[in-house]
């Protein structure tokens, strides 16, 4: 009987371990697959690596704590090929699995196509502006041999891109995983906040995210803490000067349960976008970040300001909920790439990339 395929799996941030999670459970039940874990990134710095729910096989450290900035990001991408590099020497994956555009998910990419390993690219074909994200994300599928796109619209887009179709695979979004299993919570404020920075000054960030806070102050709410992109310091200061409690952290199965029983989502996170779709639970989502991103239609957009979003407020609570769709899936999508990742005869897709067209 043949040895169990070797799949790395890179996590860098607590919000994308909560979408790999079901992805990492399927790959390690499999008895044709062998899970490697590999911690990098932000879940160094600000220890969420402890709530990783497997073995960890290793740790590739790239920021630093306090340094924050385009700068920084660029020296910590070098600092986690390098990384990487020994890593992936010592694991000898067969396949590095990475999900989305960040810089963790680069650097893996990266490493593994230079020292020749298959990547699998899950949430490529996508399109959200975020601070370099549209940016990243492409190049991490040009990068990628193996691509578990979310939607049909992303998976021709990375066919149009150049991508062989017989190598993408529309299987959905993991965010959709296991959302149907958690019961709404009775505690659930009204309105969730969920806004990060776009890369901006300290200043303009904490404007922004004033308008919000006020244009949500009568509703009871959840004030989700910022990512640690530039500008996060402006959107803190805001939330302190409001004298509104922040939640750093929620596991995933309770940041769920809440976003079932309110009414409402806002700011600019993916999840108003994706796990709000699925939980349908309306969504205003404010400025550029998820610019070009597949909106469902349980979602309002606007731009910054107290008025902007006061008004897509009173919009979207409006909305008619029976008539929510959404493009992501049913929620089988981690079962689905393990069983991809292990059906494949992977030694028949060529390490060099070749453009289809």
């Amino acid at each position: 009987m043949a040895s169990p395929r070797n799949i790395a799996v890179v996590t860098g941030t607590r919000a994308e371990y909560g979408l790999l999670e079901t992805v990492m459970r399927a790959i390690d039940a499999h008895p044709k697959l062998s899970l490697q874990c590999v911690a990098a990134g932000m879940h160094l710095v600000t220890g969420t690596h402890q709530d990783i729910a497997f073995p960890i096989a290793a740790k590739v450290r790239m920021q630093k704590p306090d340094r924050v900035g385009r700068h920084h990001d660029a020296v910590a991408t070098g600092r986690g090929i390098s990384v990487f590099a020994e890593a992936f020497a010592q694991l000898k994956p067969d396949v590095v699995l990475v999900l989305g555009d960040r810089i963790e998910a680069f650097a893996a990419a990266s490493t593994a196509s230079i020292a020749g390993i298959r990547v699998a690219h899950l949430h490529g074909g996508d399109r959200a502006e975020g601070v370099a994200d549209e940016a990243m994300r492409h190049a991490i599928s040009k990068l990628a041999h193996l691509h578990f796109p979310a939607t049909a619209q992303s998976r021709k887009r990375l066919i149009r891109m150049g991508e062989d179709p017989a190598t993408v695979f529309n299987h959905g979004s993991p965010a959709a995983d296991g959302l149907s299993d958690i019961a709404p919570a009775e505690d659930a404020p009204e309105i969730i906040v969920m806004q990060h920075p776009i890369g901006d000054d300290d200043a303009t960030e904490h404007q922004r995210m004033r308008g919000t806070l006020q244009a949500t102050a009568k509703f009871s709410r959840l004030v989700m803490a910022p990512n640690h992109d530039p500008g996060r310091n402006g959107i803190a200061q805001a939330i302190h000067e409001a004298g509104v409690e922040v939640v750093d952290h929620l596991p995933r199965h309770e940041f769920i349960a809440r976003l079932k029983a309110a009414r409402l989502i806002v700011g600019n996170s993916s999840a108003g976008l994706i796990e709000a779709a699925v939980c349908k639970t309306p969504a205003v989502n404010i400025g550029p970040r998820q610019g070009g991103r597949e909106t469902p239609n349980s979602v309002v957009s606007c731009g910054y300001g107290k008025r902007g979003v006061t008004q897509a407020i009173q919009q979207t609570l409006g909305l008619n909920t029976r008539r929510f769709r959404q493009p992501y899936g049913r929620g089988e999508t981690g079962q689905q790439i393990a069983q991809s990742l292990a059906s494949l005869r992977i030694e028949q897709i060529p390490v060099r990339k070749r453009n289809a067209y």
